[in-house]
């Protein structure tokens, strides 16, 4: 059983990832946070990122074993709206980022506008809007997804 009394207020979410190439990895997180690490060593590198009271750190693989990207289902990052989730398919595309799904707004669980990346070390991550009640209120009778560059192959 969960006590019921709650943690003290968080200020800071810190997350570690182990990581298949430091160097690529860093380079990736650099253009996904559109910032460079605070601290960079030959085994981690550090992302402060204030907006999203977010610490990261990359920390080099280096036992060799098998990196499980399995477990970790994904990583999300929530935007404004349609326009940026598009926008981050664009930075992502021009920054060499693996797109594992387009840009699209899906409607069955959480309808979302959303963008899936795989990093360089095989971590997914997803770029999310919520939809607005008016894009609420566009859902398709079939509730397929309706792809925001055209088409799936984009």
């Amino acid at each position: 059983m969960l006590n019921t009394t709650s943690f003290p207020p968080a200020h800071e979410f810190h997350m570690s990832l182990r990581v298949a190439d430091l160097e690529r990895s860093t380079a990736f997180y650099t253009a996904f946070f559109g910032l460079p690490p605070k601290d960079r060593t030959a085994r981690y590198s550090t992302f402060i990122v204030p907006h999203l009271h977010l610490n990261l750190v990359l920390l080099v693989n280096d036992r060799g074993d098998a990196l499980d990207s399995y477990s970790l289902y994904h990583l999300g990052l929530g935007v404004a709206g349609k326009a940026e989730v598009i926008a981050a398919h664009h930075a992502a595309v021009a920054a060499g980022a693996e797109i594992v799904k387009p840009p699209r707004t899906t409607w069955r669980g959480t309808p979302l506008h959303e963008l899936w990346l795989r990093d360089p070390s095989g971590y997914l991550l997803e770029v999310y809007a919520r939809l607005t009640d008016a894009e609420l209120a566009q859902m398709p009778a079939d509730m397929e997804p309706v792809y925001l560059l055209g088409s799936a192959a984009t």
